[in-house]
């Protein structure tokens, strides 16, 4: 049944999942009309995704949820660990080790995080419908989208079979690889999904999530380990190590390690299907005994016993065992016209770089912004759309590079069969640890060399001669009134409340400096048409210098704080203390400029350390959003 009456929004997001969740978030926060249709009733039980890298973790922080990161969602994957030979072992010594536990990436956060993302989503979706600008309609079917008149069309079905059409100024397909936006709207058009990288691989993996109890000598009297004083929880740890394993054996490579909240005891491992071998077959119970239980199967002689030790069986609930692909892919393009897809919707990455999800967070939080001031400026009917989604696209592409850069790397040490080429490696990995400015880039996974520079091109909203398009890293800061609270500096940047698109940072070595950069930043008020605010202006400071503020600004003002005070505030509750943390990241990153454009997207816009550059710069910046 059809309904004769059109709803009407400025967005539609087709899928919630965990990229259509947080770009319906940035949209709310950005003041942003949306629908979000995602077909299942329910967030999927299944956990998925396991893992998220630094930069996703700061995503889920600007939404809000920062709290519950390792409270609900996860935790700390501290160390990867790359394991070569065939001998079915966890605990052999790496040939390559790299500690992600860290705070040394430019974010303010540790490396990685391994989560459960069922739990994730639940969170995000309770950010995402706390915005009175959401509407969100779970158990809804996508059945036709068409482009008409400057406006996107969707037809949707619900869970009593009616039909009704959404009228919108933009449509995002979020609804994964096989969605209905990309395969039966855009492929048509020419749209299609490619290989992303010649020399990576495209093979079939077998996924299995299992989750662990702890047997007892109650439940398990005869388990040989209690005669040796093992505690339940010391098994565990025996059998199933902290550390996240990349199983380097050319026999058949595999991935394995815990993931959610320690007090969880979730596991996965991943294997490859063999040539001539059948993945669905590969995944049932007999074939997992054969590949998987060797792992938790140990020699008596490590506990000086004569028989082999088993983690207990019945110990184990399977929560899912079944093949995939990994594969590394991407589309040809992510838009046309007014219809655009992100995350695995327009690209899909295989697991050894943990950049599934956070790639499609990445294009969430870059998308939103755009998306906002393209609907809030096509009121007056002016701008080209296409040049605009073209231009967000060049910039994802170039991102994607790095994080499949990374994947690669990962991928290669992994699934590599040749020999000579295993031997050439671990010679090369063991002399590289003689330098020890070496060692360290190899240990702590050169996390800096991921923060992204935009290469630029016409179009592009950032200023390349201004330290434009460099993603602005974060740093730790105190509250500049009596209760010197520790805080996130993009937290400060962009707190709540703030209405501008763009936001002013101001950063000065001293509080000397003080009264001369706010008579230059009063530019701001004078040039900007209300689209960038100087009530909004951020302050920060490295140090007082013992000089008191003296403008009426003074709750914009915040000063850098240590590794040290933020390890003792409740920030650090839950996550390992953050080590290597620099907290003058900004100093380096700005090369002595002081007054900061940033994007939503935390990607600076421009740079500039006068009042007239600066008036310039925010000029540009205006006939971009205008």
């Amino acid at each position: 049944m059809m309904s004769d009456q059109f709803e009407e929004t400025a967005v539609v997001i087709c899928g919630c999942g965990p990229t259509g969740a947080m770009l319906a978030t940035y949209l709310g926060q950005m003041s942003t009309p949306h629908i979000v249709l995602e077909k299942e009733p329910d967030i999927t039980t299944d956990p998925r995704g396991i893992a998220l890298d630094e930069e996703g973790i700061r995503i889920l922080q600007g939404v809000g949820i920062y709290d519950q990161i390792y409270s609900d969602i996860g935790t700390c994957m501290e160390k990867f660990k790359f394991i070569g030979g065939t001998e079915k072992r966890l605990d052999k010594n790496a040939f390559l080790e790299m500690e992600y536990g860290t705070t040394e990436g430019g974010t303010g956060h540790v490396g990685f995080l391994c989560h459960k993302q069922p739990v994730l989503e639940k969170h995000l979706r309770s950010a995402m419908v706390s915005s009175r600008f959401c509407q969100f309609k779970p158990n809804s079917t996508v059945c036709d989208i068409r482009e008409e008149g400057g406006f996107v069309y969707c037809q949707y079905r619900d869970a009593e079979g009616d039909e009704h059409t959404i009228k919108s100024q933009f449509l995002v397909g979020a609804d994964g690889k096989t969605g209905f936006t990309r395969k039966n709207f855009l492929e048509p058009l020419g749209i299609r999904m490619e290989q992303a990288h010649q020399s990576f691989y495209d093979e079939t993996w077998v996924a299995l999530n299992w989750e662990i109890s702890l047997p007892n000598e109650k439940s398990h009297p005869d388990f040989p380990l209690w005669k040796l004083g093992f505690t339940p929880e010391q098994v565990y740890d025996a059998f199933f190590p902290q550390s996240f394993s990349f199983i380097c054996n050319p026999d058949r490579p595999a991935v394995c390690g815990r993931f959610g909240l320690p007090s969880d005891r979730l596991w996965r491992f991943e294997f490859v299907v063999q040539a001539g071998e059948d993945g669905e077959q590969m995944s049932e119970p007999d074939n997992i005994r054969r590949v998987v239980f060797p792992y938790i199967t140990h020699q008596g002689s490590r506990y000086g016993l004569t028989s082999s030790v088993q983690y207990p069986e019945d110990c184990i609930r399977v929560l899912r065992s079944r093949p995939f692909r990994f594969s590394a892919r991407s589309c040809n393009k992510w838009s046309h016209g007014r219809v655009a897809l992100c995350g695995d919707a327009a690209h899909v990455f295989p697991p050894f770089g943990g950049q599934g999800i956070a790639s499609g967070f990445r294009d969430a939080v870059s998308l939103a912004w755009r998306l906002a001031f393209l609907c809030r400026r096509e009121s007056s009917n002016t701008g080209n759309h296409e040049d605009v989604l073209a231009g967000w696209y060049h910039e994802r592409k170039q991102q994607l590079e790095i994080s499949l850069a990374t994947t690669i790397k990962n991928g290669e040490f992994v699934t590599e069969r040749n020999h000579i080429k295993i031997f050439l490696r671990d010679w090369y990995l063991y002399l590289m640890h003689f330098i020890p400015s070496w060692r360290r880039d190899l240990r702590l996974g050169r996390r800096k060399d991921g923060m992204a520079r935009y290469e630029y091109s016409p179009g592009l909203p950032f200023d390349p001669s201004h330290l434009g398009g460099i993603c602005l890293p974060q740093v730790y800061c105190k509250n500049g009134n009596e209760s010197g609270e520790i805080c996130f500096s993009d937290d400060v940047i962009f707190g709540r409340g703030k209405v501008g698109l763009f936001q002013t940072l101001v950063y000065l070595p001293t509080m000397s400096g003080l009264e001369e950069a706010w008579k230059s930043v009063s530019i701001v008020e004078e040039v900007s048409q209300g689209e960038i605010r100087l009530d909004e202006v951020t302050f920060i400071v490295e140090e007082t210098d013992g000089v008191m503020a003296t403008t009426n600004e003074t709750a914009s003002i915040y000063y850098l704080a240590s590794g040290d005070e933020f390890a003792q505030s409740k920030l650090c509750q839950g996550r390992p203390e953050p080590r290597y943390y620099d907290s003058l990241d900004l100093r380096r990153i700005l090369k002595g400029n002081r007054f900061v454009l940033v994007r939503p997207d935390r990607f600076i816009y421009g740079a500039c350390n006068s009042r007239q550059e600066l008036e310039g710069i925010i000029t540009a910046a205006v006939q971009y959003l205008r």
